[in-house]
């Protein structure tokens, strides 16, 4: 977490951010933070719209909860958020920021507020296509919130802090604790009715390729161009940065609904030994996917390990001893 910590003080380290700079920096991310939390609770909120598709395991133990003691969402939750909080502060401080705040305040009310909206435009029962439609797209928008709400590092909500403080408490690996947290609000979600359905096993065990996804495409450049602009706000940066996130967003929507509108199109022409057969393929890509991500991130590790053991000894490549060229890596 110390990684996080350096990246979110990173607009008070750079030296090329003026004093202006720097406030400009700090208040970009945070809108990307609120940005990535709205959109975050709009594909919550088309999750929520059936109790068949389900959502992630906290949010769906809330609901639970807070339908059988009759309040709403958004109170239940920012209670529940409080109390984790708590624990937060007492184990690990350093995990908190503005994001954490922004976090455990707003998702719970804007869910409510969307899933609302939501009702009053399509009050009907809903169809299979809508469905899938709610399914895709929430999916869709909820990791890509994630992803723009994550990047800035500002502070982690309080149910995602748990797992990296009980990793460190219990001496375990973080995806072991992380798995056994969400079985366990999973099972929670379970016993007091909560939406618990397909996109709760998605969210809960193969968001992580999908956020990647987003954080390469999205995410990450939009933070470059933030850091641009604060390092030189002018007018014209400013214009071209839009320009950029904006096309650079449109195309990766683009590319992900026009390949899910192709699979759609394809699905009835399958016959039901083909269409085993594609179940197959993808569930072998899905397993190949996260074992690349986990030697990905487990060679990571390693490299950061190796910097930072090389750091102590002052053996880095073309180091010195001005601590000014020899910054450590943000993630």
């Amino acid at each position: 977490m110390d990684n996080q910590s350096d990246s979110a003080n990173e607009a008070q380290k750079n030296p090329s951010f003026t004093t202006w700079g720097k406030i400009i920096n700090v208040f970009l991310r945070t809108l990307m933070s609120f940005v990535g939390i709205a959109i975050l609770s709009t594909g919550a909120a088309l999750l929520k719209s059936s109790p068949i598709l389900g959502l992630d395991p906290f949010t769906a133990v809330n609901i639970g909860i807070a339908a059988k003691l009759h309040t709403s969402l958004g109170v239940y939750q920012l209670i529940a958020n409080l109390i984790i909080f708590v624990f937060v502060v007492l184990l690990n401080r350093k995990m908190i920021g503005i994001g954490t705040i922004m976090n455990m305040v707003l998702v719970g009310f804007e869910i409510q507020w969307f899933s609302s909206l939501y009702h009053q435009l399509l009050p009907g029962k809903a169809t299979a296509l809508i469905l899938i439609a709610n399914l895709i797209i929430g999916l869709l928008l909820f990791t890509a919130g994630s992803s723009l709400y994550m990047a800035p590092s500002l502070g982690v909500a309080p149910y995602d802090a748990i797992a990296p403080i009980a990793s460190s408490r219990l001496h375990c690996q973080y995806k072991t604790a992380r798995v056994v947290q969400d079985i366990c609000f999973l099972t929670a979600a379970v016993l007091v009715h909560g939406p618990v359905g397909f996109a709760s096993i998605v969210v809960a065990f193969f968001a992580g390729p999908l956020i990647s996804f987003w954080n390469r495409t999205v995410s990450t450049p939009v933070l470059g161009y933030i850091n641009d602009f604060s390092g030189n706000p002018t007018a014209k940066n400013l214009a071209q940065g839009v320009r950029q996130v904006t096309r650079s967003g449109y195309k990766s929507l683009s590319n992900a609904y026009n390949s899910t509108l192709d699979f759609q199109m394809h699905l009835a022409g399958y016959t039901n030994k083909e269409l085993a057969t594609k179940i197959q393929d993808t569930q072998y890509q899905m397993q190949e996917s996260q074992r690349k991500y986990n030697s990905y991130r487990t060679e990571y590790r390693m490299l950061i390990a190796e910097m930072v053991k090389r750091d102590k000894r002052g053996q880095l490549p073309n180091s010195n001893n001005d601590s000014d060229t020899n910054e450590s890596p943000k993630s």
